[in-house]
Order: C-alpha cells, then structure tokens, then sequence
C-alpha cells in the first residue's frame, strides 16, 4: 500500500519525542542528565529490536557474540561493535545494490516509504544512504530547529551552495528549511549547477540575508562579488552564514561578508545533523534527544573524556525504521568542552570537526591533520585561505598555499610557524590565487582535497 509520507513520519509523535522552536529550548534547559538518558534508553531499545531485524546487524552482532535479548538498553551498548563505511560497503558488494543494512526488500512492491540518496564520495565511492519517512523528516527537523536556534526567521531569504543530484546535503538542507522554518529558499547549488558568478548576482538580485554552505566555497564566492565590483553590506547584505566551519578562521570569512556572524554545525550524511552552535557560540550542542554520541580513542577505541581527542561514534535513536544507525564510527574528530552552557542547556558540547582520522597522516611520528594545517596559517596576512597538503613518496611533507604577494621571507616564516605547532619540519610552497584549484576542485566539490598522498 502506498502510503503520504508525512502520514508515515508520524508528525506529532515526532515533535513530542524531538521538539523544536520554543519547545527544543525549554527540554534542553529543563530536563536532567537522568530525564535524557531515560529517554534515550527508551528510543535505544526500540533500535535495537529494529536492527536485530536486518542481516547488517544479525551477521554483525553474531560475530561479535551478541544475541537477541543481550543488549536491555544503553547501558550495554559497549558490548556492540562498532562499524564504519568498509562495513557498509562490504554489505553492498555482497548485496548490490542496496546492501542489507536498510531492512527492506526493494523487490517488494509493499515495503515501507525509503528516501534514497547517497554520500557525495569524498573518501572513495559513493555509498548509498536510505531513509524512512521518520527517519528523514526528524534529520530534516533536527536541521530546521537549529537554524533557528542560530536566528533563521520567516524574514529570511536563505542561499544554499549544498549540492544537489543524488548527493543528500543539499536535499536535505532545502527540507529543513522549507518544512521547519517560515525563510525563503533559494537552491543555489554548487559553482557547477549555478556559477559562482550566477550565484553573488543572484544574492543581489533576491536580497539573500543567510547563506549556508561550506565555508571552503563561501571563502570562493566572496572573492568572485568582489571581482563583480559588488560591495558587501551595501550590493550584497548577508548579515548571517551557517554551515561546516570546521577549524576555519571565522573572523576572516566574517569580514568577507561585510560582517556576517557565523555559525557551525556538524553532521554526516547518513545521520544527519549531530551538533550544532546556539547563539551563545561556545561549543556545538549535541542532539541528545536524538543521537547518543560516543568519543573514542583513534588508535584503541576506550572513550576519552572532555578535552582530548577522539573518533565521533553515533548512534542515532530515531532511526528505527529504515537503515538503523548503532555505533557507526564517523572518523570525524573532536572533544567534548567542560563546563556549563551559557544558555542553560543541559546538553554535552564538542568542539566540532577537527579532522579526520582516517585521513590523517603520520609524519615523523607526528599525526596530522591535513584538514586543520590550513587555519594554522590564518595569522599570515598574505595567506588566501586555499591550501593542500603534499605527502611525497619519501614521507616528506609539504604545504602549497595561495598568497596575495610572496616577498623572499615569507616561505620560511610560514615554515617556521607550522614547524611550531605542528612539531615537525614542512615544505611550504606559495602560489597565486587559484594556483591549488585544480588538486582541491573547490569549484566542483563540497568538500575540497586537502591531501595528496604520493607514496601510492
């Protein structure tokens, strides 16, 4: 039977187990730590007897000598193990084209609602990502209600550079903001669906207000209305930008923008938002009614407590409909900060996304993050922003930046400053503007290369 997907969501059970609005922000302030795990638990258990229903999970478990009735709720997830995107892809291989991991059979002409999008392919192939109706209407919530959280109102002309075609970002974000907030939605898309110089005339011609996006692309457009002669606060007036900022230097893109106040957010495509910043700006807030989020450590896998590193592993407690999500390593890095929320939430605050692990690399001992060796440059007033890393087949390691102008010091001072917070010695090659387009394809990809590896 054919069935409308917003009756399948379950709109009112949704809102009740994931507010929005008004409603998200008196939970966040009023519920304990106790209140929340009780609440988790209870969605847990439901996802849980949900996966034990897939061959993923029943071939998973088992070899990790779990069995039915063996994990009562949160308290034994640890006993689960973890798995990650070689896990996913494996199940494809052995079961294209879907995989087994979303509990359903395409050839039944009666299974339930599936949303089909798949991963952008940043790190290899491209994966499948499935969906419910529940399923993806809480993610597009979840979205929806920290935009608002962040000052998206019904006033708002919202431009969007996430990309479109089967990837899920840009789908995703453009429900979130026409189902959970009352702003206008222009689908900009990347610089190959709409030109970069398409788009700042666009933002004119509209009265854009907000942007969302990268920030790698964002740094791009600014650059592009500037060349268009299009003054920032008087041609073009976007008084706000949220979206992957990363280890980015926020000042910096602020000033781009005429004085644009930013906003971060982090999440991955098969689980949607995780985290996100409230107006107060001093952490990202985890979605705790909504994700129980575990940060392990990159090499043995214990947690890590506030304040030091460790791989993101999330569990997504809504997703007991199609594709559950129980301990799925991200390889995105951050840590919790400690202390209490300005706002009075009793929500865990991260750091947001500090690299990836299975990105990085080790030099000398030494591991990088090739992801955050750009914003350690952001103090050389002739940097540009643009960089990528370059592993030479001898493990040398080695830095190609964009710069407005290159004096004969400026090489070995940027060598001296990344040798210091780095603790090992790098090769800083400078080029003009644009020179690093064509290893990091920031006009084509959401996500830029940071890294070229050429020890094969």
């Amino acid at each position: 039977m054919v069935s409308n997907y917003f009756e399948a969501a379950g709109i009112d059970a949704l809102l009740d187990n994931h507010p929005i609005g008004a409603d998200f922000e008196n939970l966040a302030r009023k519920l304990s730590r106790d209140e929340l795990f009780a609440r988790q638990n209870h969605l847990f258990r439901r996802c849980v007897e949900r996966a034990w229903q897939t061959g993923f999970y029943q071939r998973l478990w088992s070899r990790a000598g779990a069995e039915p009735g063996d994990i009562r709720g949160l308290a034994d997830i640890e006993k689960l193990p973890v798995f990650d995107k070689s896990d996913l892809m494996d199940s494809i291989a052995a079961h294209p084209p879907f995989g087994d991991f979303g509990g359903f059979d395409p050839r039944d002409a009666d299974h339930e609602q599936v949303i089909f999008h798949t991963t952008s392919g940043t790190t290899g192939r491209p994966q499948p990502l499935l969906f419910g109706a529940k399923s993806r209407e809480v993610q597009n919530l979840l979205l929806g209600r920290i935009y608002r959280l962040q000052g998206i109102a019904g006033s708002d002309v919202v431009h969007s550079v996430y990309g479109h075609g089967p990837i899920n970002g840009g789908h995703y974000v453009r429900e979130a903001v026409l189902h959970w907030t009352n702003a206008i939605f222009l689908s900009a898309g990347t610089g190959v669906e709409t030109p970069s110089k398409r788009q700042v005339e666009l933002m004119r011609d509209f009265g854009v207000t907000v942007i969302v996006g990268f920030a790698d692309y964002l740094k791009r457009l600014a650059d592009v209305a500037a060349e268009q002669g299009l003054v920032m606060g008087e041609d073009i007036r976007v008084r706000m930008i949220s979206g992957q900022m990363g280890r980015e230097n926020r000042a910096a893109i602020t000033d781009l923008w005429g004085g644009a106040e930013c906003y971060d957010w982090y999440g991955v495509g098969d689980t949607g938002i995780i985290a996100g910043e409230g107006p107060d700006r001093d952490g990202l807030y985890v979605m705790e009614d909504a994700h129980y989020l575990e940060l392990l450590d990159v090499d043995t896998g214990a947690p890590v407590g506030a304040g030091r590193q460790g791989d993101m592993v999330c569990t997504c407690l809504f997703k007991d409909d199609i594709y559950p999500i129980i301990r799925f390593n991200t390889h995105d890095v951050t840590m919790e900060r400690s202390g209490s929320s300005a706002l009075g939430f009793n929500l865990r605050r991260i750091e947001g996304f500090l690299g990836r692990s299975d990105n990085m690399v080790k030099i000398k001992g030494i591991n990088v993050f090739p992801q955050a060796v750009g914003p350690l440059l952001d103090g050389v007033p002739e940097f540009l922003g643009e960089f990528v890393c370059r592993v030479a087949r001898d493990g040398g390691f080695a830095v190609v930046a964009e710069v407005s102008a290159a004096g004969p010091e400026l090489p070995g001072l940027m060598r001296e400053l990344l040798k210091n917070k780095l603790g090992i010695a790098v090769d800083v090659e400078l080029v003009k503007r644009g020179g690093t387009a064509s290893l990091t394809q920031v006009d084509r990809r959401q996500k830029p290369i940071r890294l070229v590896d050429e020890r094969g």
